[in-house]
């Protein structure tokens, strides 16, 4: 299996071709060193055996910006090694940390641009690129991932919607790149060329008047010329299109181009897939094979699997899906796939962040701030002896479901659903013993069952199925006809 086969990243191994990118925990302190929380976090991945872990942003600057880590000290230092030895220790993954500039924001809804910069600002963000590369790699670190997407600073430099005019000029593609160019030849010079470094950027910005994939292939190009090491992408996440909420700073993961940032359960599986299909090959084309990571709703070992055989990606990204289960690789590797939690996309983890409350995942058992421990010995959840009895009425164009509830430590219950004869596929998990689909059509006929979940996975038998045929709704108007 591809997805389980050990890849070369520069100087670096990855165990297999899985990684999580940085995602927000809301574990730190505002004080910016790293706690037991955060290591916590980040040993379970290890402990899940996650090919290449990518620490959450951490600040190369001292701006403000509430809990967050950062690498813009020395001092930080020791907590940054620390992290890294109970990450080796715990799996064989491979570490890394993203490194990020960000620019002010006001609880007004103001926020700084770019075109706000002055050279000599600039001239420092590229400094502060540099030593906190180095930082890292006197922390232990594996490599370092340069953070260019999304709202921040080296993204709204690549950004159609710069609006410089000077030799950053936002109208052409050599004036975005610059920056960028500017801070990865400095890292290098700084950690040396045995060391991996890695980008994030986006392959699409998914904003008006923003790029999309014939400017990312060639901002890929352009990175791999400069030699960096691996390619992770992702999509959107901006300021120009976020929502403002009064009293708090702006959220770049507010509109439209958060939403495509992180596809809730209304998006199809790997609505990002082509994008990281169309960069690879276009930098293969011109003779660079560094790795690229597909990112956005992979989750199925299967559609995983796919998009390595077809080369069409070369790593797999997943952040909601391993927040659920770390043990994500461990379950497929031991050909236990039907017991990974599966993330069913209903972003309460993001909306946790967006309220800077601490990160976890629905579909944990309340409370915890981790993912638990897998024990495979453990019994699978069972049905009462008299069984689910599950049932279904149908309502105002609403199928409602009942069931008994299971037994066991039980943590959730998947509702399966099949439509019009069509493949089976969990389209809700649920803490409670009913749910109401309100995704149903008249005119097609549904199919249902449920089963229970534990905290790792292990699900029960699926319970009795219940079908039910809808109507086509009668459209026509009471009374008299109008002439």
């Amino acid at each position: 299996m591809k997805l389980l086969e050990p890849l070369r990243v520069g100087t670096m191994t990855l165990p297999n071709r899985v990684l999580v990118p940085a995602m927000v925990t809301r574990l730190s302190g505002e004080d910016g060193y790293v706690n037991e929380g955060i290591v916590e976090r980040y040993v379970r991945y290890a402990q899940g055996h996650v090919g290449l872990i990518v620490v959450e942003a951490m600040a190369v600057h001292e701006a403000k910006s509430g809990p967050l880590l950062r690498l813009s000290r020395d001092e930080f230092v020791p907590g940054h090694r620390d992290l890294v030895a109970r990450v080796h220790d715990a799996g064989p993954s491979k570490i890394v940390p993203q490194i990020i500039h960000f620019m002010k924001v006001a609880r007004s809804g103001w926020r700084q641009t770019i075109d706000q910069l002055s050279l000599q600002e600039i001239d420092a963000i590229v400094d502060a690129f540099a030593a906190a590369a180095g930082r890292a790699r006197e922390a232990g670190y594996d490599g370092v991932e340069l953070h260019s997407a999304h709202a921040y600073t080296l993204s709204s430099f690549l950004s159609r919607r710069n609006m410089r005019r000077d030799e950053y000029d936002g109208r052409t593609l050599e004036g975005r790149l610059r920056l960028f160019g500017r801070v990865m030849t400095r890292v290098r010079e700084t950690v040396g060329k045995d060391w991996p470094v890695g980008v994030r950027f986006l392959a699409e910005e998914a904003i008006k008047d923003g790029y999309a994939l014939p400017d990312s292939q060639r901002i890929a190009l352009r990175m791999a010329q400069l030699g960096v090491d691996y390619i992770s992408l992702s999509v959107g996440g901006k300021f120009e299109d976020a929502v403002h909420k009064e009293g708090s700073p702006l959220y770049p993961y507010t509109g439209y181009s958060g939403d495509r940032c992180m596809p809730g359960e209304a998006y199809p599986p790997l609505p990002h897939a082509h994008l990281a299909a169309g960069i690879k090959a276009f930098i293969n084309k011109h003779g660079y094979d560094i790795p690229v990571a597909s990112v956005g709703k992979i989750s199925d070992p299967v559609d995983a699997e796919r998009l390595l055989a077809t080369g069409q990606a070369d790593m797999i990204g997943m952040a909601r899906q391993l927040l659920a289960d770390p043990d994500w690789i461990k379950k497929v590797a031991a050909g236990r796939s039907d017991a990974i939690l599966r993330c069913i996309y209903c972003n309460v983890c993001k909306q946790l962040d967006e309220n800077f409350k601490l990160v976890s995942c629905f579909l944990w058992p309340k409370g915890l701030a981790q993912a638990p421990i897998d024990d495979p010995a453990r019994e699978a959840p069972q049905w009462p002896t008299e069984g689910a009895a599950l049932s279904a009425t149908v309502e105002n164009g609403v199928v409602r479901l009942a069931w008994k509830k299971a037994l066991g430590k039980i943590a959730g219950y998947d509702i399966h659903r099949a439509e019009a004869g069509g493949a089976t596929a969990i389209v809700e998990a649920v803490k409670s013993t009913k749910h109401a689909d309100k995704l149903v059509l008249g005119g097609l006929g549904y199919s249902y069952y449920v089963t229970a979940y534990d905290e790792n996975g292990r699900h029960s038998a699926p319970s009795n199925v219940v079908a039910v045929d809808l109507a086509i709704p009668n459209f026509e108007i009471a009374g008299p006809a109008h002439v």
